[in-house]
């Protein structure tokens, strides 16, 4: 039966266990420039006993900056900021991707090159608030709708990120197409409303995401790339009409490119995060998806050690990614494994700030 603790082969790398950590926005970036530095290499290198570490949503262009003091992966200052997380990791034996990450609507001007507005596949305004450059909330803006050339420069900006990520350490990269962002917005029918080679019908739909993954995977060769999705998500005013088949037929897509894996979020957790709430009665997207994707395949949101196990065991998931337990636990296999007491993480302290809630909780004893 497979454990969380057996070693996992994630096309060309092989990891020491099957507990990885989650993509965690964190907004502690050195400012001005979103750069990457000494506290950060801190953080992660104290969680390097993960199977493996999925860097916080990294944007690939100011463009592509969402909420203030994320990190960034487009100037010659982040890859240098971000060499020092890298070697951090992997002196401490760690295994590090890089999460690639545009925003599209779910940003504000303020954030954005010039003060232009947020970008979108249609120009249609997510309901609520966002954070905007000064830590304030204000409305959602109407987005601009991209153009085919616009469209065209993004792709060439993953690409660019995705060098960039080379340069700077990383063991690969994960395509965040996940959580209402960019390529979410383009992949789901609420949001994209297109009428053009992009929109329209699944094919068009899953274009962007498949020219996205092509440019990236031309940098990095498939076996080091993974893609985030999270279908029945409703966090950033997402929905679609029929998401099965539309996320059937987006992990074919990736199943067919043998990338390494594809990295499902369960919708019990659909707030991203953003509190503690469990819905219950939603559909299990492990086992809705999982024989869509001939490849690695591993699950996220609101698992405890019990439910990974299980899970684990079914064959529904390779491996388990833990969010939220592994900012509090910095040591989360070994107690896992030591079936120890599980520290109590601080909600307060997850964005923005310093060392507090961040490189301050501490290992077991």
């Amino acid at each position: 039966m497979t454990q969380l603790f057996d070693p996992l082969k994630i096309g060309d790398i092989t990891v020491k266990n099957r507990v990885f950590m989650a993509p965690l926005t964190r907004m502690r970036s050195r400012q001005p420039g979103n750069v990457p530095y000494e506290l950060n290499a801190e953080y992660y290198a104290q969680r390097a006993s993960a199977g493996l570490i999925i860097t916080e949503a990294t944007q690939i262009s100011q463009q592509g900056q969402g909420y203030p003091a994320t990190p960034g992966i487009y100037s010659d200052e982040q890859v240098a900021g971000w060499k020092k997380v890298t070697d951090a990791v992997h002196a401490a034996g760690g295994k590090i991707f890089l999460q690639l990450w545009h925003v599209g609507r779910i940003s504000h001007s303020s954030l954005q090159p010039n003060g232009g507005l947020p970008v979108a596949p249609s120009a249609i305004a997510p309901t609520g608030e966002v954070l905007t450059a000064s830590w304030k909330m204000a409305p959602y803006e109407t987005p601009h709708a991209l153009t085919i050339p616009e469209i065209k420069a993004i792709i060439g900006d993953y690409k660019k990120a995705a060098e960039n990520a080379k340069a700077a350490g990383f063991d690969g990269v994960e395509v965040h197409s996940a959580n209402g962002y960019l390529l979410d917005q383009f992949l789901q029918d609420g949001s994209n409303k297109r009428d053009d080679e992009y929109g329209g019908s699944i094919e068009n739909r899953c274009r962007l995401l498949n020219e996205v993954v092509d440019a990236v995977v031309s940098v990095w060769g498939a076996g080091r790339v993974g893609v985030r999705f999270s279908p029945y998500g409703t966090f950033n005013d997402m929905s679609d009409s029929n998401p099965v088949e539309l996320f059937t037929y987006a992990l074919g897509q990736m199943s067919k490119r043998k990338l390494a894996y594809a990295h499902v979020i369960e919708p019990r957790s659909t707030s991203a995060g953003g509190n503690d709430k469990v819905v219950d009665g939603l559909p299990n997207t492990s086992s809705l998806f999982r024989k869509a994707f001939d490849g690695v395949f591993i699950s996220a949101g609101g698992y405890d050690a019990q439910i990974a196990m299980d899970t684990l065991a079914k064959g529904d998931a390779d491996a388990i990614v833990f969010g939220r337990l592994f900012i509090s636990n910095p040591d989360l296999p070994e107690r896992l494994k030591a079936a120890a007491p599980l520290t109590r993480y601080d909600r307060s302290t997850f964005y923005g700030g310093a060392e507090k809630g961040y490189t301050d909780y501490p290992k077991m004893a």
